[in-house]
């Protein structure tokens, strides 16, 4: 039944519960708290439209739901604040993906979304975002929308227009090369001309519960690209309304129940957690000193101090009142926490008579920083009589050091290792949209000298679903992977390299040997930072062939090139303030097309974020399916030391990309100089300072 307007009188009755509910006490919120839950497809939003609002910067969010004949499996992350984007997978339930594969399952999409607020909300404004969702590629769900959204507490009103999903007509599939395609910005009159309208209110007495009710304009029934079409929606949808409880039984979990279309029960589960937030919190162990290591003589009392505290390769040096320590830090993720440890047990361990103190710290041997201060100083600022700035202005930090202390090594450490469970995962091949390998991956590193580092790698993978019907291209050079990774043990690599740092900071390096698990062969670059290490800049190529895929030592024969040589001009722009780089890298890639790749990266507690879309000429391809294509993909790195209540400069990567493109791809280059240098360059040494206690 509706009212004499038109409204249905379910949702008279809806907006009436939520009117006698606003009376119950609750929680008063500040910024977009508490109307920040996910929408059927991950994003900020209500069920199925959109709002203002966003996760708290710094954020990320991971879900699914299923509002039949859709379900989603989401992934959203606010990286900056006043930006949310959401990675999403719709499957359609009952449809299947590929006629002739029918292991792969339903049909799925993969997309991509974007939302920025361009206005905060006010005392008397709503707040005011523009958002892009699925803007490349087939655009089977794409939509482009404005949205107002404003806080009455304990109610949020939202009202917005749409295109596309929500507007009269369908987009156009932007083609095979992945062009980035908004209407909304290319030709607004169009989209205003296309645009529907819809609106939602949410209310939330108390801070674990919220009501929803929301009009979705979307006209399934004319959407004839949507392969859920011709099975589930060859007429109108009984409602255009939609009516959901949002519950919160903890502050980082969420279920969602609603009823949508007049006719299907939808739920939704996503959990929302803080970027770089340890689980367990991070507690350096104490210094504890024996008795007899308190009488031993100064050297090796500090010796033995700074290895319990995580340092090995130590010198020291002791002259006119000065003391000199030189020490590679095996413990710390970050170094100005690692040269903080330092100075709290220099000062706890040398005698009265040592008043300048200097230390340096080193990595594969090579110094990399320096901080030099005063006994009286370090004192100071441990007692609080002076500040951070204040301590760091009378003190020299430096990162254009080169020369290692002369005084014998101790505590050397020749051997380094790691050993990790390891799961990679592979999606949309016709064979099955979801493979994956799990197991072990490990390695072990030789260093004789300062620089250079003999590895050894090796992994196994004992649950392995990898294959692919798919042809490798005639010019491939990753489209053949599979023949690599769907072996269940691996040598992943056995190389040699040499890392040299020379006067003005100019680093290079030459590794030789089982480069990765597809090449081997040589690969060089230099590197050397700029303005403080704001901008690195450099250069670097390789020059490899193939492996056997079935034989570790051996190199693959008959192959359609007999060795692939690339070429690239490296930079990166350090962003301190934003904690972000942006690494540009121009050249020739693997299989002879010229072009740029761009990576974005930024950096939360240590958990570091990243993207790249790379571009190159893809005329040199013969197949369709590199033909237009540009390269993307998404990679996280997770400190461990978030899991383990202790600190650590271990951290596991995962990267999520396609595997079957020939496209803009580059070799593994082994240590590369610009991830060598790091956060060793003045720039970030600087923002990284406030670690010094």
């Amino acid at each position: 039944m509706v009212t004499g307007d038109g409204v249905p009188l379910l949702t008279v009755g809806w907006l009436f519960i939520l009117i006698t509910l606003s009376l119950l006490p609750g929680k008063s919120f500040g910024s977009d708290a508490p109307f920040t839950g996910a929408a059927n497809w991950g994003g900020t939003g209500l069920m199925a439209v959109p709002t203002a609002r966003l996760m708290r910067e710094g954020t990320y969010r991971i879900g699914a739901s299923q509002v039949h004949p859709y379900r989603y499996y989401y992934g959203a992350v606010s990286p900056l604040k006043g930006l949310e984007i959401d990675g999403r997978i719709t499957e359609v339930i009952g449809v299947r993906g590929f006629a002739d594969s029918p292991e792969y399952g339903n049909y799925k999409d993969k997309a991509i979304d974007l939302k920025y607020r361009i206005l905060p909300e006010t005392k008397y404004l709503p707040a005011l975002a523009v958002g892009l969702m699925d803007p490349h590629g087939t655009r089977i769900y794409s939509s482009q929308y404005v949205v107002a959204s404003k806080q009455i507490y304990p109610f949020d009103f939202t009202f917005g227009f749409a295109n596309g999903r929500y507007g009269k007509q369908v987009l156009a599939d932007v083609g095979s090369g992945d062009s980035v395609k908004a209407e909304i910005f290319s030709d607004p009159g169009q989209w205003w001309s296309d645009a529907n309208y819809f609106w939602g209110v949410e209310f939330s007495p108390v801070d674990w519960l919220s009501l929803m009710v929301e009009y979705d304009p979307a006209p399934y029934h004319t959407h004839r690209r949507d392969p859920a079409y011709s099975t589930y929606f060859s007429e109108a949808v009984p409602s255009k309304f939609n009516y959901g409880v949002r519950i919160r039984p903890w502050d980082w979990a969420e279920v969602v129940l609603s009823y949508q279309r007049g006719d299907t029960v939808g739920a939704n589960l996503n959990f929302t957690f803080d970027l770089g937030r340890p689980l367990l919190p991070i507690a350096d162990p104490p210094l504890l000193e024996s008795t007899e290591m308190r009488s031993k003589p100064f050297s090796e009392r500090l010796t033995e101090a700074l290895s319990l505290s995580g340092f090995s390769d130590i010198r020291i040096l002791e002259a006119g009142g000065d003391l000199w320590v030189q020490a590679a830090n095996r413990r710390y993720l970050y170094e100005m926490k690692a040269m903080g440890v330092v100075l709290r047990v220099v000062d706890r361990v040398a005698p009265p008579g040592i008043q300048g103190v200097h230390i340096f710290l080193t990595q594969l041997g090579i110094p990399m920083t320096s901080f030099s201060t005063t006994r009286e100083d370090i004192r100071m600022y441990a007692t609080k009589q002076l500040n951070l700035r204040e301590f760091m202005q009378i003190s020299e930090l430096r990162a254009d050091v080169r020369k290692p202390l002369k005084s014998e090594t101790k505590r050397k450490e020749y051997f380094d290792y790691g050993l990790k469970p390891d799961c990679r995962t592979y999606l949309n091949d016709p064979s099955g949209f979801f493979k994956y390998r799990f197991g072990l991956s490990g390695w072990v590193s030789f260093s004789p000298w300062p620089g250079s580092a003999l590895l050894v790698a090796a992994e196994t993978f004992p649950a392995n679903t990898i294959s692919s019907p798919n042809t490798p291209s005639s010019n491939a050079v990753r489209t053949d992977l599979v023949d690599y990774i769907q072996e269940k043990v691996s040598l992943s690599g056995l190389s040699v390299s040499q890392i040299w740092k020379s006067e003005r900071e100019i680093y290079s390096r030459l590794s030789a040997g089982l480069l990765e698990i597809q090449y081997a062969g040589v690969d060089a670059e230099i590197a050397t930072p700029l303005f403080g290490g704001r901008l690195l800049v450099g250069v670097g190529g390789s020059a490899v062939k193939k492996r056997d895929p079935k034989s570790p030592f051996r190199l693959k024969e008959n192959d359609y090139k007999d060795y692939y040589t690339t070429g690239f001009f490296n930079t990166r722009l350090n962003i301190p303030e934003l904690d972000a780089n942006i690494d540009v890298k121009a050249g020739r890639f693997l299989a002879g097309d010229n072009g740029v790749q761009v990576t974005v990266s930024k950096s939360f507690h240590g958990v570091v974020l990243s993207a790249w879309y790379g571009v190159s000429d893809t005329s040199i391809f013969r197949d369709s399916y590199n033909r237009g294509y540009h390269d993307k993909g998404i990679s996280v790195s997770i400190p461990i030391s978030l899991f383990l209540g202790r600190d650590s400069k271990t951290s596991y990567s995962y990267s999520l990309s396609p595997w079957t493109r020939d496209v803009a791809q580059d070799i593994a280059h082994p240590g590369s100089l610009f991830d060598f240098i790091g956060r060793s360059v003045k720039v970030l040494m600087d923002r990284d300072r406030g670690m010094i206690q």
